[in-house]
């Protein structure tokens, strides 16, 4: 469990966090019903914000700290760091349940910026490249919206709820 009052690339762990509806995680720079990410917001400070909870899966940090970088959950700027869900292979509007009562719904994928490059040089071509068909996959984890409120601890468990088919495959948000 991660968080941010400022705008940091990487957001310090936390015991907890507190999940709140309509507006993310108590405390972080990116809690709000309107957009926050700085790129955003310059763009149209009107938009909903579909990035209020950020999602990474501890398997990616695995595969690149395998590759001799050294990430860490939070590191990334995520805000909840999971192991043992495809997060990725997750649908549009999945809910995820976490811990005993927070629910977030899946919005999209994440989309890497260069500021990866800036944690740690070459970072980026490992969490955005190309599959064997050579489409552009994204692997820097999903985001969500809180539909419903609660706190959040690390090994609190993570429930998976896929919306009626037909299924929308995650797109960046």
């Amino acid at each position: 469990m991660s968080r941010s009052a400022e705008y940091t690339f990487t957001k310090p762990n936390e015991d907890a966090i507190r999940l709140v509806a309509g507006l993310g995680v108590d405390g972080d720079v990116h809690a709000g019903e309107l957009v926050k990410h700085r790129s955003r917001v310059r763009r149209d400070p009107t938009q909903p914000n579909l990035r209020q909870v950020h999602l990474m899966h501890a398997e990616l940090h695995d595969e690149l700290n395998a590759l001799g970088f050294d990430v860490t959950p939070g590191a990334l700027g995520e805000n909840v760091t999971t192991r043992g869900v495809d997060l990725l292979a997750l649908p549009t509007g999945t809910l995820l349940h976490l811990g005993r009562s927070a629910i977030v719904e899946v919005t999209g994928l994440r989309n890497p910026c260069p500021q990866i490059d800036a944690f740690e040089d070459g970072l980026l071509k490992h969490v955005v490249g190309r599959d064997a068909e050579g489409n552009l996959v994204r692997k820097a984890g999903i985001m969500s919206i809180v539909l419903v409120g609660g706190e959040v601890r690390p090994g609190d468990p993570i429930r998976v709820e896929l919306p009626a088919a037909p299924h929308t495959p995650l797109q960046p948000v």
